[in-house]
């Protein structure tokens, strides 16, 4: 079997819409027959806020979720081969398409990854009840990670200020506040953290030139502690192949969010600090590595999707 071309570029598409750091989309894809290649685009990487590119392979790992859930609403299967080649580190995975039938679970999910946002607003105080929690947890688990649900007060409180000390710590560095106004782009870019054309030259300078940690740091402790669900998503290993199973985990869980009526952002600044991470591990009680933290509800607006490169720029050609 050869699936035509725009076919394969379609799923492709569908891949693209995942969620990234700093909005990076830090992937590429080659497509050669049934088989779409997976590889990790290191010119897009974040050496500061990600020295060790483990968002990168989370991001890239959205990604190949996606591209599951294109193939499955295709009518086609999507067989995945995890690190298909140990002497090519960017070689994330090889997705072998066949018609041997789809998912319907995978299928239905379709709708979604175009629904999907970042939302970073306020949610609405609405409870999310506990069966929408039971198929989170599930839809994690399913894709070989784990999900906590920080519900106690003082696990909250403890997130919240790990959230807080995180920023500090972030901000405080001129070289993660340099490297986060590089990814400030007008819409049209494509990509990174938009902003309006005009206003862009200011909030660059601004958050180059300035520690704004401890008021950012205040703002974040508050959405955390008003958040409807905060959650710690965690894998048992914390390794690249880690990290591309909590991506897939990850788009799971935010895709199945949208089916529920509930959208998410992360407040990551606990794992993004070496030392932090495993403190908030610890707030669980459970083993394991910290790779999340997720604040999830009912949003009270619809937001604009994050603009998305053209399709050009993620095909590369077979060797």
């Amino acid at each position: 079997m050869n699936l035509p071309t725009p076919q394969l570029q379609a799923l492709v598409q569908a891949a693209t819409l995942a969620p990234s750091s700093h909005n990076t989309q830090p992937w590429l894809f080659r497509l050669e027959g049934q088989v779409i290649e997976l590889l990790a685009d290191r010119t897009r990487a974040l050496p500061v806020n990600d020295p060790d590119d483990r968002e990168l392979t989370i991001s890239c790992g959205c990604a190949l979720f996606n591209l599951r859930v294109a193939a499955a609403a295709a009518g086609l299967q999507a067989q995945v081969e995890p690190w298909p080649d140990a002497a090519d580190t960017d070689l994330l995975a090889r997705v072998h398409l066949s018609l041997n039938g789809a998912g319907q679970a995978l299928a239905a999910m379709q709708a979604a990854m175009g629904e999907r946002r970042t939302y970073r607003e306020r949610f609405a105080a609405t409870a999310v009840g506990p069966m929408a929690l039971r198929s989170l947890v599930d839809a994690v688990h399913s894709e070989a990670a784990s999900l906590a649900v920080l519900d106690t007060a003082d696990q909250r409180l403890g997130a919240a200020a790990l959230v807080a000390e995180g920023d500090a710590m972030l901000w405080a560095n001129p070289s993660w506040r340099r490297e986060l106004a590089a990814w400030m782009h007008p819409r049209r870019r494509g990509d990174g953290l938009t902003l309006p054309a005009l206003a862009i030259p200011v909030a660059q300078m601004v958050v180059r030139t300035f520690d704004m940690g401890h008021g950012v740091a205040a703002k974040d402790r508050q959405l955390a502690d008003e958040s409807p669900v905060l959650a710690m998503l965690s894998t048992a290993g914390d390794m690249p192949g880690d990290w591309l199973a909590a991506g897939q985990a990850l788009q799971r869980l935010l895709l199945v969010g949208v089916q529920l009526g509930l959208q998410a952002s992360y407040l990551n600044q606990a794992v993004q600090v070496a030392t932090l991470r495993p403190k908030l591990q610890q707030l669980t009680g459970r083993p394991g590595y910290a790779q999340l933290l997720l604040r999830i509800g009912n949003p009270t607006q619809v937001k604009p999707a994050a603009p998305r490169r053209p399709l050009a720029d993620v095909l590369v050609t077979a060797a």
